[in-house]
């Protein structure tokens, strides 16, 4: 019997994704073009390429997505043959040449350009060293397949990426010089990908963005967001859409009016990142400018007082006294925010804000910063003490390690990833479920609840 050719070039890849969901996508969307030549290996010494898709947007992500690199060169340096080791993502965009030099560790640097050729750029790389003799020729032969991603959240949720770069001129990131300006994918793609997700049984799909509210302006749509909600709010199966990211200026009457018209399966959840609470310091942050950003909050909670807010926080950027701290600990104290996310300025080479004078030491940031988490806290435990023996459904994500009947699932305000979880006890329950339970106990952060879906 003749073998498929195919069958024999399978690819061992182990995959590491530093970073956003965005940069999570992309990995999917990498491996996904490999078709059923991709085989997942759980460790480096398993596989035959190493993927490592990177973040650079702050120091301590650089340094993180370094040291990964570094110690998986130094897992795989003595083995025979040796994986091939490629990296992507923002760090070889932000450094350039001056990145790839200095690791020669890296066997391919594959940029964002052309990640939607690295099949085929791996796939020169293991024929050259002939690791899969005549791979190149079989591929050529078989690519008939249309690629599609290879889904690394679980079966209950997925992230839709609507659009990439930004048009905003914040004095403390990098992203639109590592991303470019504002690129929107088309409505029809976004609609396709999302069926495509439906039809592998995902529940939820959390649409991403570097400004959700920015989509379809570089396509000359007016209010582009609204006819793309329409259209993904009415596919069948959608159970949860959840939009994440909304820049703060881009939160108008129109767009809560129409969201409000929308209603399920989108999510009343609102991630707005303010990044501050006074307007001295919002100037310098490049951010738009708002006497008074608690009218985003107020106007939100006038067309959805059920509403489930997240936000962040810069601490200690440049001039941040202790007047101006005192007006954001305030903010957060008064507005009883669900979710708040709070980072120490980083001066990051090449923005406005590494150059401006009035810097703030990094033990008052940190001591900031720590105020504000604290006072988060108990904010957090406080709302969530709210929900004690409530019913609502939870989407489970996946078993707990530790004890075979328990789960761990979100309830609707409960983002995956970046907000708390819960833990559900059930004797039936399945990653990718959305099951009825009732709230047992309550935590900071976290709730704990029992199935109560069951005949």
């Amino acid at each position: 019997m003749n073998k498929d050719p195919r069958r024999q070039q399978i690819i061992r890849v182990h995959t590491v994704s530093l970073g956003c969901p965005k940069n999570r996508i992309d990995t999917e969307k990498m491996l996904g073009r490999l078709g059923p030549e991709y085989s997942p290996a759980d460790s480096a010494d398993e596989a035959e390429v190493i993927l490592v898709n990177t973040c650079g947007f702050i120091q301590p992500a650089v340094e993180e997505s370094l040291q990964t690199i570094l110690e998986l060169a130094m897992e795989i340096k003595d083995l025979d043959p040796k994986p091939l080791l490629a990296v992507t993502g923002c760090l070889p965009a932000r450094y350039g040449s001056e990145l790839t030099l200095k690791l020669q560790e890296v066997d391919l640097w594959v940029s964002f350009q052309e990640q939607g050729q690295w099949d085929r750029l791996i796939k020169k790389s293991l024929a050259e060293r002939d690791l899969k003799p005549g791979i190149i020729e079989n591929a050529q032969e078989g690519d008939c397949f249309e690629p599609s991603r290879v889904i690394s959240t679980g079966p209950g949720y997925a992230y839709l990426k609507i659009n990439e770069g930004c048009n905003h001129d914040c004095s403390f990131c990098l992203i639109p010089s590592i991303k470019g300006p504002l690129v929107s994918d088309p409505i029809d793609d976004l609609v396709s990908e999302a069926e495509g997700l439906l039809a592998r049984g995902v529940q939820e799909i959390c649409i991403v963005a570097q400004d959700v509210t920015a989509y379809g302006k570089d396509l000359g749509l007016k209010n582009g967001l609204q006819p793309l909600l329409e259209r993904l709010a009415s596919l069948p199966g959608l159970h949860w859409l959840r939009l994440m990211y909304l820049y703060p200026s881009g939160i108008t009457k129109d767009l809560l009016a129409f969201l409000k018209q929308v209603g399920p399966p989108l999510l009343p959840y609102f991630d707005i990142p303010l990044q501050h609470a006074h307007p001295d310091i919002l100037s310098k942050m490049g951010r738009p400018f708002q006497a008074n950003p608690a009218r985003t909050i107020d106007l939100i909670r006038d067309y959805f007082p059920e509403a489930c807010l997240r936000t962040t926080f810069i601490t200690g950027f440049p001039g941040e006294s202790e007047d101006h701290f005192q007006a954001l600990y305030d903010f957060v104290r008064d507005q009883s925010l669900n979710h708040v996310g709070v980072f120490s300025f980083s001066p990051e080479e090449g923005t406005r804000a590494a150059g401006l004078e009035e810097a703030v030491d990094d033990v008052r940031k940190e001591e900031r910063r720590n105020r504000l988490l604290e006072l988060q806290a108990d904010i957090s435990g406080r709302i969530l003490s709210e929900a004690q023996g409530e019913e609502m459904e939870i989407l489970i994500d996946q078993p707990d390690p530790e004890w075979p009947t328990l789960f761990q699932g979100r309830a609707w305000f409960q983002a995956p990833e970046v907000d708390g979880i819960t833990y559900v006890s059930s004797l039936e329950a399945r990653p990718g479920q959305m099951i009825r339970c009732r709230v047992q106990e309550t935590k900071t952060y976290d709730l704990t609840a029992l199935d109560e879906s069951g005949p």
